[in-house]
């Protein structure tokens, strides 16, 4: 049996595995060759609203179960995870596309957040004070929010999965997790292995639909659902944000980015070039974390931009699953064009192709590694999120003129900043507009860290201490004296 053979196609309400109202189904596809890997289970609004039910009815036993336990059962499933990191990373690969090496790095990560919210679990607090007048006492404990509506995307799908689903655990709140309609899979394996590891029937419900609107509207505005953690683009963000008004749910968003990459003329190539490779191709380029923008000091611009097109230039493009493949499929073919749009656009405003640009023949939704130099401010790639393996490169003479192209953004995830000097990388680091800056290294994400930005880049933070924050409420009593 292989690895799609073994995976559940159905909705996963009340502990079991069910089909869509009137046996609708969505297709899921190999990227790399457009054909059909599956079909899953597509859930109608009435689907998801048994999902809500089930969550709503599980809430309350949930609640009850000792941290300790609630933590257990991460554990278990953390353990589970990492055993099974080759047939997770296979079947990843197969309906995303990156390459199995950064497909088991994903399951590594993933697995993460698992075991660091089992750890968290037992640690959630509270506290007695006495208040400043001497009048009462002041007691402060901490409850889950209750039931969650957790929304995946496609290119992170397994550990955007265990990044929302983790705290949502530890903390006690049950959930209806809806993944992207091009990646279910990965989602539906999990929800098995958590079932697998003791999490009880009711608690985590995943409903997969091409009717994304249709189903989380309706969710949002029922009154059953009491906090929204999504991830996503902005766009769809604002959306939320203001169904979300209606009955006032709690929200913590990681939204788009427009991440800059700054390389100051002190900076050590060696490191820069490896840093601005491993922020610009990890997952082809889909990520939110992906340097989108590259600054260069001038002096330094030259031989930064040829030793970045020699390493884009001899990475090899290909199926996920072949060997020696470092550069994946994109998701699909509108995200295709979209980055064949972008550079075509910065050409025609003046920007020079040192390697790539060029759509390749055949079946699949590849692109070529990609480098620009010269890009104009006025191309539309400085203002759009690539998601793709285009390096767009911008030389820079002082220190206040990369802060300002890097802050010109609605945007505000991540920047990158490469220097020697102590002083100027705690002085920028400081001035960017950012949630994040990786400072000397292309690599940001860390469940052990707060992950998420500023501005129009999301609210609230998943991962580190803060992660469990946004799935509790604080309740204060207080007891005169």
């Amino acid at each position: 049996m292989n690895v799609i053979d073994q995976v559940p196609k159905q909705l996963f309400i009340a502990g079991a595995w069910q089909d869509a109202e009137a046996g609708r189904t969505l297709s899921v596809d190999d990227p790399a060759t457009g054909k059909e890997l599956a079909q899953v289970a597509d859930a109608s609004p009435a689907d998801a609203k048994r999902a809500a039910d089930a969550a709503a009815a599980a809430q309350p036993g949930w609640a009850a179960t000792p941290p300790r336990v609630r933590g257990e059962i991460l554990r278990r499933a953390y353990e589970i995870v990492v055993s099974r990191t080759e047939e997770l990373a296979l079947l990843m690969t197969l309906e995303m596309g990156k390459p199995l090496a950064q497909s088991r790095g994903e399951v590594a990560y993933a697995a993460e957040f698992f075991r660091w919210f089992s750890e968290e679990a037992v640690r959630i607090d509270g506290g007695l004070s006495t208040a400043p007048d001497g009048g009462n006492r002041i007691l402060v404990m901490r409850q889950p929010v209750g039931p969650c509506l957790l929304i995946t995307p496609w290119n992170f799908p397994l550990a955007m999965g265990t990044r929302k689903i983790g705290p949502a655990v530890a903390a006690g709140c049950t959930m209806v997790l809806k993944p992207a309609p091009q990646t279910p899979l990965s989602t539906l394996a999990l929800a098995a292995i958590l079932t697998e590891a003791g999490l009880p029937d009711g608690v985590l419900n995943v409903v997969p639909t091409s009717d994304a609107a249709g189903v989380v509207e309706p969710l949002l505005r029922g009154g059953q659902i009491r906090k929204l953690s999504f991830t996503g683009s902005t766009q769809v963000g604002r959306i939320l944000l203001a169904q979300c008004a209606d009955t006032v749910v709690r929200t913590s968003m990681e939204l788009g980015g427009n991440a800059a990459v700054l390389v100051f003329d002190d900076a050590d190539l060696d490191v820069a070039v490896e840093g601005t490779m491993l922020a610009k191709m990890r997952n082809m380029g889909e990520a939110c974390t992906a340097a989108n923008r590259i600054f260069v000091h001038r002096s330094v611009a030259g031989e930064f931009a040829s030793r970045v097109a020699a390493r884009m230039a001899a990475l090899t493009v290909g199926p996920g699953t072949e060997p020696g493949v470092d550069v994946g499929p994109l998701i699909d073919d509108a995200g295709r064009h979209k980055v064949d749009s972008l550079v075509r656009d910065a050409v025609a405003h003046g920007a020079e192709v040192l390697t790539g640009g060029e759509l390749p023949a055949g079946p699949g939704c590849f692109y070529p590694p990609t480098v620009l130099t010269g890009v104009s401010g006025d191309a539309a790639l400085m203002r759009t999120e690539i998601f793709g393996p285009v390096a767009a490169i911008t030389a820079f003479d002082t220190e206040e003129e990369a802060l300002a192209a890097a802050n010109d953004t609605e945007w505000g995830l991540v920047g990158y900043v490469f220097t020697r000097s102590l002083d100027r990388a705690l002085r920028v680091s400081e001035r960017l507009e950012t949630g994040m800056v990786g400072l000397n290294t292309g690599l940001v994400s860390n469940p052990a860290a707060p992950f998420g930005g500023v501005k129009q880049s999301g609210l609230g933070r998943e991962g580190g201490r803060v992660g469990i924050d946004g799935f509790l409420e604080d309740k204060y009593v207080a007891i005169p004296f």
